[in-house]
């Protein structure tokens, strides 16, 4: 494909089969700085220009499609970029300017994603590499394990909660 224009850290219009189409790329977020009702956020600018400087200097950019996501609510293409054979979104979150997101089924570069966020707190680079970011990891974390907390009282307490999972469980055992 070919670079039509920029828009943000994660979105960009491309050329398809002479087409002007926008792209959401798959399973990441960054940043905003367009956003109709949202401030620029940190490192939002930072992830806006490393897109699109790697999107221009590209001698080429191919788009991959993943079975399980074509387009989104918006009816943007959902894709994942390659920029001289690279993945877009990898570098992104190397960079610390993208999180992964949007995981709405198990799609196939998700493993690889998560690895790096994960390196990229470890390194505390871009949206690392201050408080706010580490309140959102702790925030995240409280909410999975409040999460987790309330199934568990769930089941604990709720007898019929209970007895559809044993069900559940039972019917799955029949099946193997």
């Amino acid at each position: 494909v070919s670079l039509a224009e920029c828009v943000d850290g994660d979105t960009a219009k491309f050329y398809i089969i002479g087409k002007k189409e926008t792209v959401r790329f798959l399973a990441i977020d960054t940043p905003e700085t367009k956003h109709p009702t949202k401030k620029e956020e940190p490192y939002g600018y930072e992830a806006s220009n490393y897109t699109c400087n790697s999107l221009k200097k590209a001698t080429k950019i191919e788009l991959e499609y993943d079975e399980k996501a074509k387009r989104d609510k918006y009816n943007r293409i959902l894709a994942w970029i390659f920029v001289d054979d690279i993945l877009l979104q990898e570098s992104l979150i190397n960079k610390g300017y993208a999180k992964v997101a949007y995981l709405y089924d198990e799609y196939i570069y998700t493993d690889i994603l998560e690895k790096e966020e994960k390196e990229a707190k470890l390194k505390k680079v871009g949206r690392w590499s201050d408080g706010k970011a580490k309140k959102e990891i702790e925030e995240e974390t409280f909410f999975t394990l409040l999460t987790i907390g309330i199934g568990s009282l769930l089941f604990v307490f709720d007898k019929k909660f209970r007895k559809k999972q044993i069900r559940k469980i039972k019917r799955k055992k029949k099946n193997w």
